[in-house]
C-alpha cells in the first residue's frame, strides 16, 4: 500500500477514447494504493501548488503531436463536442512551472492504422514535460482506438488499468527507483 501517495492524471479527450483510458489507467493506479485525482484538462487546475506524487497525462494523437487549436476545431466538425475545443494538454502544459524532477508519465490514443508513429501525442508530452522539470519514469505509451470516434480496440482498457497497476508498484514513493516526492 502507498499510504498517502498521490498521483494527479489529467486527461484530454475529443470523443470520449482518451477520457476511458484515463479512468482505466486511474483504477490501476488506485488498486496499486495510490490516492488518485482525475482531471479532464479543460478542467484542471495547474500542477504549480499542487500536492502529488506522480503525474498522468493522456492526450488524443492529432497531426503526430498534442492537439492544436486548429486540430481540436477539425474533431468538432467531425462530431466531438465544441467544449472538447477550448483547452488541451499542450495550452494545460504552457501554463506549468517546473517541478524539480517530479515523476512524470504520459500515454495517448491513436488510430490503429497509425499504431507505430514517429512522433505521438505521449511523445511529444514528455519532451515538454521534461522541459518543465519532469521526470519521465516511463516510455510514452499508445492505447489503440479502431478509427478517429473510436471505439477502443479490444483489450486496451484491461491493458491501460494494467499500465496503471504497474506504474503504481514500479514507481510509488519509498520502492526502489522511485522518486522522492
Amino acid at each position: 500500500m502507498n499510504d498517502g501517495a498521490r498521483v494527479l492524471v489529467v486527461y484530454e479527450s475529443m470523443f470520449g477514447c482518451t477520457e476511458s483510458v484515463a479512468r482505466a489507467v486511474a483504477e490501476g493506479l488506485a488498486e496499486g494504493g495510490f490516492t488518485v485525482d482525475l482531471e479532464n484538462v479543460r478542467d484542471a487546475e495547474g500542477p504549480g501548488g499542487r500536492s502529488f506524487d506522480l503525474l498522468v497525462l493522456g492526450a488524443p494523437t492529432h497531426a503526430f503531436s498534442l492537439s492544436r487549436p486548429s486540430t481540436r476545431l477539425d474533431a468538432v466538425r467531425q462530431g466531438a463536442p465544441a467544449e472538447a475545443a477550448t483547452t488541451g494538454v499542450r495550452e494545460w502544459l504552457a501554463g506549468t512551472k517546473g517541478r524539480d524532477g517530479r515523476p512524470a508519465a504520459a500515454f495517448d490514443t491513436r488510430v490503429t492504422k497509425t499504431r507505430r508513429l514517429p512522433k505521438a501525442a505521449s511523445t511529444r508530452a514528455a519532451r515538454l514535460l521534461r522541459r518543465r522539470g519532469f521526470r519521465i519514469v516511463e516510455r510514452p505509451t499508445a492505447f489503440l482506438v479502431a478509427d478517429v470516434q473510436g471505439p477502443l480496440v479490444d483489450g486496451e482498457l484491461e491493458r491501460a488499468r494494467g499500465w496503471g497497476i504497474r506504474l503504481a508498484h514500479d514507481h510509488a514513493p519509498g520502492l526502489p527507483g522511485a522518486a522522492a516526492g
